[in-house]
């Protein structure tokens, strides 16, 4: 067993040596191979040193030649200078007159002989400048025209209601009309109930008495108890309703031209637009086109599009409030923007577009030719509708301007006036006279064709409260 394990050891240690051995011949050549490759990448390191040392030279001897040919050029030049300047001295010598004096004679003679040739040249240059720059101007009002392309709506002075059927008819007039009177009195608008199937007829110049008489009528319909007291709760339910939509139409606007924080009364009064025409044309979407085709043009121009959009979305603002505050709407609009902390350059490019102010900046002749195209697009605007509202709005305030009237509404295309008086300032007899007193002023101061029945109403009403 000893001899046996003896011999195993031998055996191991003999394979162990074997394997040294190999291990370090692999090393050896290994190390061989290294040494190889490090001598070759030295001498191509000695190489590329060479090289570069050629190269530097060559550089060093081009730089010394540069050199030396700018001081020649130099020294060339200062010598052509000198002698054009000893010619120029020979030449005045000779002449008998200054560098100065030549140019001027010479000038004035080439001026005198060509001098139709050169007006004739200016005014073909101004003629042509002209003409590129018209031309210029109506592709920019085209492009801007192209990209906003908005809708005209023009408010009409009627709007129809939908009835499940004629059998509500009866019940919306009431006994002896009793309903469709109220309906009128808190509105101040025309209901007409007449063959029309399945259909009531609103007829107001005003479009928010309209929008409520509309909204009104709609929310009796669905609920189905339709009186006096009722018609009222409804009225004001509307009332409520198209105030949301002035504030929801204001928002709408702003963020459809992308204009954020603007305060909410402002908005308010933006949305308010919504429900006035200006020769017929809607003011909201109006100044809606006039804010896009204003980013248009200046995007076109390379101006301040921000800026440009701000002031023609709010040009129109006064008219919001017009009929209520002294003055154009353009100084109303103005006092607004100021009051609402609105930039001073907004409303410089604002208060222009009717040119009752200078022109400021270029986005103030922007908005002005924005709202001109707006204005001027065939079936934008309608003169006769813009008459005959203003026609009518004048017969409203020749009643209101007495003491006694509460509210009056022109009803009929303006052929009858209802007049609500105050029942603790007037009896019935100063009802009667004061009748005949709205009457003659009317005939003094308006034109109107046919003839104007003045309806004065007065109406006292005492409620009271069982517990």
């Amino acid at each position: 067993m000893t001899k046996d394990a003896e011999a195993e050891a031998q055996a191991i240690l003999l394979a162990s040596k074997n394997k040294a051995v190999e291990i370090l011949e692999e090393t050896k050549k290994e190390e061989k191979a290294r040494q190889e490759q490090i001598f070759r990448l030295e001498k191509r390191l000695e190489s590329r040193e060479v090289t570069l040392d050629k190269k530097l030279d060559e550089m060093e001897r081009g730089k010394d030649l540069l050199i030396q040919k700018a001081e020649e050029i130099r020294k060339i030049k200062k010598e052509t200078e000198v002698a054009r300047q000893e010619q120029l001295k020979r030449l005045e010598k000779i002449a008998g007159l200054s560098k100065e004096e030549a140019k001027k004679i010479l000038l004035q003679l080439a001026e005198e002989q060509n001098k139709d040739l050169v007006a004739r040249q200016i005014k073909k240059m101004e003629q042509e400048g002209r003409e590129e720059l018209e031309k210029k101007a109506r592709n920019i009002m085209t492009i801007a025209l192209q990209r906003y392309a908005g809708s005209h709506a023009a408010e009409t002075t009627t709007s129809t209601v939908a009835i499940p059927s004629d059998e509500l008819k009866g019940r919306i007039i009431g006994r002896e009309g009793r309903n469709i009177k109220t309906l009128e009195r808190l509105t101040g608008i025309e209901v007409i109930v007449d063959d029309t199937p399945e259909a009531i007829v609103i007829s107001g110049f005003n479009p928010v008495r309209r929008e409520i008489a509309r909204l009104a009528l709609q929310r009796l319909i669905e609920d189905g108890r339709i009186h006096p007291t009722r018609i009222e709760e409804a009225v004001n339910f509307a009332k409520t309703e198209v105030n949301n939509k002035i504030k929801e139409a204001g928002e709408a606007a702003a963020y459809d031209v992308g204009i954020a924080g603007l305060d909410p009364k402002l908005i308010q009064l933006l949305g308010r637009l919504r429900f006035r025409t200006s020769y017929g044309q809607n003011v909201l979407l109006h100044s809606l086109e006039v804010a896009h085709l204003s980013g248009a043009l200046a995007a076109e121009l390379g101006l301040d599009v921000s800026l440009a959009k701000k002031a023609g979305l709010l040009h129109d603002i006064g008219k919001a409030i017009d009929h209520e505050v002294q003055g154009t709407h353009i100084e109303i609009g103005i006092t607004i923007l100021q009051k609402f902390g609105i930039e001073k350059a907004v409303i410089d490019a604002m208060k222009s577009h009717h040119e009752d102010y200078p022109f400021e900046s270029n986005e103030s002749m922007i908005v002005a030719a924005a709202d001109a195209l707006s204005a001027s697009r065939p079936g934008a605007r309608k003169d006769t509708l813009e008459d005959y509202i203003k026609r009518l709005t004048d017969l409203e305030n020749v009643a209101t301007s007495f003491p006694e009237v509460e509210k009056s509404y022109a009803i009929q295309a303006g052929r009858e006036i209802r007049v609500f008086v105050k029942p603790d300032q007037i009896d019935d007899l100063g009802a009667l006279k004061l009748a005949r007193t709205i009457a003659d002023k009317i005939e003094q101061e308006l034109k109107y064709p046919g003839e104007i029945k003045v309806n004065v109403l007065r109406e006292t009403r005492a409620v009271e409260i069982a517990r």
